[in-house]
């Protein structure tokens, strides 16, 4: 016979009036941290109490109720009730629902107390998530969704964002396949083929991380915060139908475009109108294009244009902006440093000043018919238009000469010509192969070879800019090496080894990668440049009082500024029988590094950083990790070492992003030493969603 399983009995229900109530001694939760009490009061206000009390009755020194009842199990949801009665919104006496543990249970009230609290489970974040969704769907909007759980109006956004990923995906984080961090990188893109491609391949990677999700479904996109998007406006590309992607979760500088044809597009479209502006001037011709090499302008003549004087409105608006900004600086003058809001206006006064000073310049029609100019962004995507350049065939006729002695000094060989028009060596233009290295420094099987050649180039055609910047901005040191240049060209001839041409021939720059012409340092050169050909004399036989009227601190500046155009840091690689010697471009490089340290040159600070494009994508894999070792340690090198090269220099070049980190061929002897930083965060998650 079997024998009849006992039945267990309920405890009672029943309303008790809420001054009949006490909060408990044996509640468990003493730590109040964290603890929401005047949310949860807002929502039983809203929606009524969900869930009852659990109380006992109070017993006085004989073991008889007294007629109230203490709470061990419900503390939050008592003291919402209680700040309720205060705010005179619930009445003392209203009826509150309880559970009712009978007097004497063998279960102690602290046992009831924490059970309440463990025994509980927190709503699945997928639960939450397909709530929202189904809220939405039922007419609530996301801001009565936000305002009904106290939660700004964008984590409810977040939340059914991640609805967008794929039902495949969603099953796979729901049977714990992958974490919240890895559902949320998902969410970026719209695309579910693509985003259950994207799992397949990183499933089967040792190298899950969000990071590496976000790359791969972004790695045909382009950000928003590149230089063609600020040229033609988000507006403008979203007004074409162009998509784009956001991350609600991390931080996305605004997005990624998906479709370049569309932005490259309006960015042709955009440079064509300004040409067409640009050529209604009066211009001969006009060329565009994104941007142009560095030194393009060197076989092209110049004409002469006048600055546009400011008008009396300008002039008025220039003094303005001036005694705003003396007063400004006057009443901050004993601050550490500048509010907010006054920092910014002084940073709009020195635009606005700046828009003021730069003059535009004039040109005469009949010069403007023979030349022409070029049209291009600069680095922070607005439009860059260099004027008043003439084609040689284009320059008027010059006289013959018929003087026999100046037809036979056409002859004469002059010392310094060695390096002609091109002062990089034979062999270094684009399309003349024979002396150009590999482009990608190839595979070693064990250690790490030299850099390429060419890369090299590169590289010291940035330091050399960079150097000349510097150079041109310290007339001490300028005349220090003009001095010692010419002593040893004197006494010591050594043909080919200095780094300063002192005679002053320009160094042409033509081998370079294609982010140096936008630059900090060519920035800074053409501005120097530009102000010295405005102050000039027009008259060239002028020229020699103009400079002797000078000041002395003029007359150095101007000497450091022309002298840098003679600064030569460039590796190059020598023919075996050449007039210069491999040897003596060694000395050349160490008289450079000695010129560096002297003006102490960052590299960094003249915004020189690794990409893929000048750098990384050149290297071999043990190279890239080298680099993140040095500048982010071993353990991101592990995050990196199994994958391939152009993952490998693309994750590189994310890691090495405001690091500092220099190649060997761009650090400064003396200079800040390159150690290690801290090791990249890999991208944070969203916090854990909390359940009531």
């Amino acid at each position: 016979m079997a024998t009849a399983i006992p039945k267990i009995t309920l405890n009672s229900s029943r309303d008790i009036p809420f001054n009949r109530l006490v909060l408990s001694q044996s509640n468990v939760r003493r730590v109040k941290s964290g603890l929401s009490i005047e949310e949860l009061a807002r929502d039983i206000e809203r929606r009524g109490l969900l869930q009852s009390l659990n109380v006992r009755p109070v017993l006085d020194g004989e073991g008889a109720e007294t007629g109230s009842y203490e709470v061990p199990a419900g503390g939050r949801r008592f003291r919402a009730l209680e700040l309720l009665v205060k705010q005179k919104k619930l009445a003392k006496t209203a009826p509150v629902p309880c559970v009712v543990r009978e007097a004497g249970s063998a279960i102690l009230a602290e046992d009831d107390s924490l059970a309440e609290n463990v025994q509980r489970v927190a709503l699945h974040p997928l639960d939450q998530f397909r709530a929202f969704r189904d809220m939405l769907e039922k007419g609530m909007s996301e801001e009565e969704i936000a305002a009904a759980f106290f939660v700004a109006p964008a984590v409810v956004r977040q939340r059914l964002r991640l609805m967008t990923v794929s039902d495949k995906l969603l099953d796979i984080y729901e049977q714990d396949g992958m974490n919240l961090e890895q559902l949320m990188a998902f969410s970026i893109s719209d695309d579910h083929a693509r985003q259950e491609q994207v799992w397949d391949i990183v499933s089967q990677s040792h190298n899950r991380e969000p990071y590496v999700i976000r790359r791969m479904l972004t790695e045909k996109t382009v950000r928003a915060s590149d230089r063609r998007v600020r040229f033609v406006g988000l507006d403008a590309y979203l007004g074409a139908g162009g998509p784009i992607m956001r991350d609600l979760f991390e931080a996305d500088d605004g997005g990624w475009l998906q479709d370049p044809a569309v932005l490259d597009r309006l960015v042709i479209e955009k440079l064509h109108a300004a040409a067409e502006d640009i050529r209604a001037e009066g211009w001969k011709w006009v060329e565009t294009a994104l941007s142009f090499p560095w030194g393009h302008t060197r076989q092209f003549a110049e004409i002469n244009g006048t600055e546009v004087p400011l008008s009396d409105e300008e002039t008025a608006r220039l003094e303005a902006l001036h005694s705003e900004q003396e007063t400004i600086e006057a009443e901050y003058v004993q601050a550490d440093e500048y509010p907010d809001e006054v920092d910014a206006r002084l940073g709009e006064i020195e635009q606005a000043v700046l828009a003021l000073e730069e003059r535009p310049l004039a040109f005469d029609p009949a010069d403007m018919a023979r030349a022409g100019a070029f049209v291009s962004l600069d680095s922070a995507g607005t439009l860059q238009v260099e004027r008043g350049f003439v084609l040689p065939e284009d320059m008027p006729a010059e006289p013959e000469e018929t003087d026999d002695a100046d037809s036979a000094d056409e002859h004469v060989h002059h010392p310094h010509d060695r390096h002609d028009d091109d002062s990089t060596g034979q062999g270094y233009q684009e399309g003349e192969g024979d002396n150009i290295a590999p482009d990608v420094e190839p595979e070693e099987e064990d250690g790490i070879k030299p850099l390429p050649d060419r890369l090299l180039t590169e590289l010291t055609a940035w330091r050399t800019l960079a150097l000349r910047d510097a150079f041109a901005s310290n007339p001490h040191i300028a005349l220090t090496e003009l001095l010692h240049t010419l002593v040893r060209d004197v006494y010591w001839q050594t043909p080919g080894a200095d780094c300063l041409e002192a005679y002053v021939r320009e160094i042409s720059l033509s081998v370079h990668s294609p982010d140096m012409p936008g630059s900090l340092p060519a920035h800074a050169l053409r501005q120097r440049n530009e102000g010295w050909k405005h102050d000039l004399p027009e008259d060239e036989d002028a020229l020699w009082h103009w400079v002797d009227g000078l000041d002395d601190a003029s007359r150095m500046a101007l000497l450091a500024h022309c002298l840098s155009f003679g600064v030569n840091a460039l590796y190059e690689r020598m023919p075996a029988y050449g007039a210069v010697s491999q040897r003596s471009v060694t000395e050349r490089l160490k008289r450079a590094d000695r010129l560096a340290s002297a003006l102490s040159l960052d590299m960094v600070e003249a915004g020189w950083q690794p990409t893929v494009e000048n750098y990384l994508g050149r290297v071999t894999k043990a190279r890239i990790l080298q680099a993140v070792r040095e500048a982010r340690g071993d353990e991101a090198v592990e995050r990196l070492a199994h994958l391939k090269k152009p993952d490998m220099a693309r994750e590189a070049e994310r890691l090495l992003d405001g690091s500092g980190w220099l190649p060997e061929a761009l650090r400064t002897a003396g200079g800040a030493e390159q150690v290690p930083v801290e090791t990249a965060t890999v991208d944070e998650g969203m916090e854990a969603i909390a359940a009531e």
